[in-house]
């Protein structure tokens, strides 16, 4: 009698090009996935470990919180004075907490620099007392490790401009290995899919095989989430992710633009404690926020001059997606127009959550650990990928021989 012989039934068309192009994108961007993946994942818990490391600069000391606080025009005087930098600082962040201390930022950028060290001229943050003035510490965030890593996650150290498409274009190839490896690692049968969901090491002696398996159902597990850090990420490099985003939320591809508010104060002399009256007004109208920056040198993120005093309040610590925007007279202080977190549209206020989502905050805790998991496994998927390939590779050989 004859053997009846099985053959195995090829794969669809679907899963043939499914794996040729997974094995593609993962051969040409294998490594910037890898470096994107561990900095963003080592960045995660940047806030955690800074709160810890940064205590003392973070918190006055018990005895001076009676007092009162001295204006912000005196204290950036004496941060100028002290600190001695041809910059001039940037922003104050004043907590609505009166336990933490103030934060004055330096920041300055050379966007025709080609790299980060070059582009960024200062980045200094200065926590002080604000009811003694004592500069508590001084720290040069240029060369820290969370801003380096930032630099490299975004822009691979390039310029950040023109580097976040050395990145984005990869992330991109990234998403449709997310999808390709579910398509691959969806099961035939339901015998098929006992072994796909966890491993089942009990029998496998080989390290190929458990590999494979590494890859299989870790990148499985992680894919849902890995391409929300996907998008999320490539919504700040692409405008026309973003546009989309803005569509889908709220109906048209454009946020709401700002409209110019004349100062009705211009010809009036400045008033020195225009700041502080700010500042009076925006703890009044939210004292329940976590804090408040008031741009300082006069001049918004693109560096050009601005017209009034624009005062960006955050509702909850470590978070940015909950933001109310104030707008102050820049000669008399006098309120100009004060938008809450609530009146935003849509778009509107994913556009300012979008950060938080990328890095697991607005999920709280819970959320930065699930992120900082996917992040390992997304770490590896390169890595295990690599010797999947590499070990079918040698195999083939070794039949030919």
């Amino acid at each position: 009698m004859r053997k009846k012989h099985h053959h195995k039934k090829k794969p669809s068309f679907i899963k043939k090009w499914s794996a040729k192009l997974h094995l593609w994108f993962g051969l040409s961007v294998g490594v910037i996935i890898f470096i994107v993946s561990l900095t963003g994942t080592l960045y995660v818990f940047k806030d955690e470990i800074q709160n810890v490391l940064r205590k003392e600069a973070l918190y006055v000391e018990k005895g001076s919180i009676g007092k009162k606080p001295l204006s912000i025009e005196v204290l950036r005087e004496k941060v100028t004075s002290e600190v001695n930098e041809k910059y001039p600082i940037s922003s104050v962040e004043i907590p609505l907490d009166k336990n933490k201390s103030y934060e004055f930022l330096y920041y300055e950028k050379d966007k025709k620099a080609w790299n980060y060290f070059d582009e960024v001229k200062i980045n200094k943050l200065v926590y002080v007392n604000q009811y003694t003035g004592e500069i508590l510490g001084i720290y040069n965030e240029k060369y820290d490790l969370f801003p380096i890593l930032k630099s490299i996650h975004w822009s691979l150290l390039l310029n950040s401009d023109w580097g976040k498409y050395v990145v984005g274009i990869p992330v991109v190839l990234f998403i449709f290995m997310l999808i390709t490896g579910i398509i691959l690692w969806w099961p035939k049968n339901k015998k098929a899919r006992k072994g796909r969901f966890w491993f089942n090491w009990e029998s496998v002696k080989t390290w190929k095989r458990k590999n494979y398996d590494l890859h299989n159902v870790l990148g499985f597990y992680a894919s849902f989430v890995a391409l929300i850090l996907s998008l999320s990420g490539i919504y700040f490099a692409y405008p026309w992710v973003k546009n989309t985003f803005n569509f889908v939320f709220a109906g048209s591809t454009d946020l709401p633009k700002e409209k110019e508010i004349k100062s009705p104060d211009s010809l009036l002399a400045k008033n020195n404690s225009v700041f502080d009256l700010s500042a009076q007004q925006t703890g009044s109208l939210y004292s329940a926020a976590s804090s408040f920056r008031i741009p300082l040198n006069g001049k918004n993120k693109k560096g050009k001059e601005l017209k009034n005093i624009p005062v960006t309040v955050y509702q909850k610590e470590g978070r940015f997606s909950e933001r109310n925007q104030l707008v102050f007279d820049k000669y008399s202080g006098k309120l100009l127009n004060n938008k809450p977190h609530h009146q935003l549209n849509n778009a509107e206020k994913y556009a300012n959550a979008n950060y938080d989502i990328h890095t697991g905050s607005y999920f709280g805790l819970i959320g930065k650990i699930i992120w900082f998991i996917t992040g390992l496994i997304c770490t590896s998927l390169p890595v295990t990928g690599f010797l999947v390939w590499w070990g079918k590779r040698k195999k083939n050989k070794d039949r030919k021989i």
